[in-house]
């Protein structure tokens, strides 16, 4: 069976799932454009309140398909870099993609694949979840947005130690580091990453995007410019008919419906 990345719907939910199951779920660059259109659809359906990305089966993603990328050792170096493009078109979608977006993972998040569930707002993993950076286990060096995930998420010494050595991380020494948000008995990942989904979808959508724009803009901006952004995301969102509705609801002490 051919890569592919699947469609569904869980409630307010879209569920994106990582199917491969020939090459433990490996990417795919058809993979990387369903992505991006999924997100481009998602964004202006406002049924869709969050994305779940996960991994067919067991086991999330191991990264790259090495059969492929030996064979690809052969192309011009331009045909490696498209497929790169590709995926990072995806990385940036996801990043800028307005809704939550959950990373369910089950089994191991290697390679590529641990670079992907990074790009996320919220990772929830199995107890026996395994991550791995394994570029430089065979000789190659991170994409997918691994080094300035990391990066902004780790000390540099521990950065380091993922992307240097490729040594392979439990599940809870990263929820320890706040890397992985939630663990989960094995097998129950889907099931508390669209937990957490519900609760994110009662929220007010035009909050949450602000909330993840200005974290996405405050590595790069000095505090001034972020005291300006909060300033003017909160009078805009104050002025939005969900405050109203929340406010409302809060202090009749119900429970409040946001468009």
């Amino acid at each position: 069976m051919s890569a592919q990345l699947l469609s569904t719907s869980q409630g307010r939910t879209m569920v994106l799932t990582l199917s491969n199951p020939g090459h433990r779920n490996a990417l795919d660059p058809g993979m990387y454009a369903a992505g991006v259109e999924a997100l481009s659809v998602a964004e202006t359906n406002p049924e869709v309140r969050s994305v779940l990305i996960t991994g067919e089966g067991a086991l999330f993603c191991a990264g790259g398909d090495l059969h492929r990328l030996q064979a690809n050792r052969q192309l011009d170096p331009a045909v490696q870099a498209e497929s790169i493009e590709g995926l990072h078109n995806w990385i940036e979608a996801i990043r800028t993609f307005p809704k939550p977006v959950i990373a369910a993972v089950e089994g191991a998040a290697a390679g590529a694949g641990f670079s992907l569930a990074l790009a996320c707002d919220f990772i929830v993993a199995a107890s026996d979840a395994v991550f791995v950076m394994a570029y430089s286990n065979v000789a190659l060096s991170p994409d997918g947005g691994a080094s300035w995930s990391l990066a902004q998420a780790l000390p540099r010494q521990l950065a380091s130690e993922l992307l240097m050595g490729g040594e392979r991380m439990t599940a809870q020494r990263l929820h320890t580091l706040g890397v992985v948000n939630r663990v989960c008995e094995p097998g129950q990942a889907m099931n508390e990453a669209l937990a957490l989904a519900e609760n994110l979808n009662a929220r007010a959508p035009n909050v949450l995007a602000s909330i993840k724009e200005l974290l996405n803009e405050a590595p790069q901006a000095s505090l001034n410019q972020q005291l300006a952004q909060e300033r003017n995301h909160f009078v805009r969102n104050l002025h939005h008919p969900n405050a109203g509705s929340g406010i409302a609801a809060f202090l009749a002490k119900q429970k409040p419906s946001y468009e």
